[in-house]
């Protein structure tokens, strides 16, 4: 191999791995804003006692919820959920729509896994 092939490839590499920024992979864990996960601890702590246990616990579950969860899944998830709950007609479509109980199911097994992870 020629140092001409070796620079080439070095170029190609350093190329590469500039234009994929460290922890790329790990966007989806961080794609939830800081509002949406400080709203989630607070009413999780306001149900869980208040304490810095409470705290811990609800911080870790939102961590583990945002991990399995996008947050354009969650938004719509949480609004299915809330529109669901309302009584009349309106809210019958998000009820016995499939893919808004499939949405609604995935949810709940994220947060399944997070009350195993983070409440034990």
């Amino acid at each position: 191999m020629s140092w001409a092939n070796v620079g080439w490839r070095c170029s190609l590499l350093l190329g590469l791995l500039t234009t994929c920024p460290a922890g790329a992979q790990d966007e989806g864990v961080n794609d939830y804003p800081t509002t949406a996960r400080a709203d989630y601890v607070f009413a999780c702590m306001a149900a869980n006692g208040g304490s810095r246990l409470a705290l811990e616990r609800c911080s870790c579950s939102i961590d583990v919820i945002a991990s399995i969860f996008p947050y354009e899944r969650y938004v719509q998830a949480e609004t299915a959920l809330s529109v669901g709950q309302r009584p009349g007609e309106s809210s019958e479509l998000f009820r016995n729509n499939p893919y808004m109980r499939d949405l609604v199911a995935d949810l709940r097994r994220a947060q399944a896994e997070a009350e195993v992870e983070c409440f034990p």
